[in-house]
């Protein structure tokens, strides 16, 4: 596997709010060491990082932007050249200028990283897949929480991470290990 210069890291909604115990149990806890490791391998070998934030509308939701849980989390804190894209819905395409700058900077390929994997990653990844960027999702730099069917049935973490990534290889990404990457990166 190979990675050119200008693969981008596109690093989606790690934020304080989604360490609140009402979301549940979690997968992955070592999610955001994992980003991180990335996170110092793109800056040290100069590719191009892309921070997504979720700014939510919902009363109640914990990623508000008048709530101290929209902040990043220290892992993934973007520093001054890093663009930061802001939204409201699931999508780091809608509502932002996302699309736009990737094709002004020539920008083709996106290892994404983040939170959740259900969700956010998910609903970005088949956007730019449908746009024509090359995706990979990394496995174990994603996470997400348990949920419960309409019917009652309880999905464990894990079942919702692995089904979110069964659904998104290879038809809108390639899934890989932080290993993979890095050491298609040199790091």
């Amino acid at each position: 596997m190979s990675l050119s210069s200008d693969t981008a890291l596109l690093i989606i909604d790690v934020q304080q709010g989604f360490d609140n115990p009402r979301w549940g149990a979690r997968n992955n806890p070592d999610a955001e060491e994992r980003i991180a490791d990335l996170l110092a391998a793109w800056r040290a070998t100069g590719r191009p990082v892309i921070h997504v934030q979720h700014l939510s509308l919902e009363p109640q939701s914990t990623l508000r932007e008048d709530a101290p849980g929209h902040a990043f989390k220290s892992e993934a804190l973007p520093i001054a050249d890093e663009p930061v894209f802001q939204k409201h819905v699931n999508s780091g395409f809608i509502g932002t200028d996302l699309e736009a700058h990737l094709r002004a900077k020539g920008i083709e390929e996106l290892v994404v990283v983040g939170l959740t994997t259900d969700h956010c990653v998910s609903s970005t990844t088949r956007m730019a897949g449908n746009l024509g960027f090359a995706v990979t999702v990394v496995e174990d730099a994603t996470a997400t929480f348990e949920r419960r069917g309409p019917d009652g049935t309880h999905y464990s973490a894990d079942l919702m991470h692995g089904a979110a990534l069964a659904s998104l290889n290879g038809e809108f990404a390639t899934i890989r290990s932080a290993q993979d990457i890095l050491s298609a990166v040199g790091a």
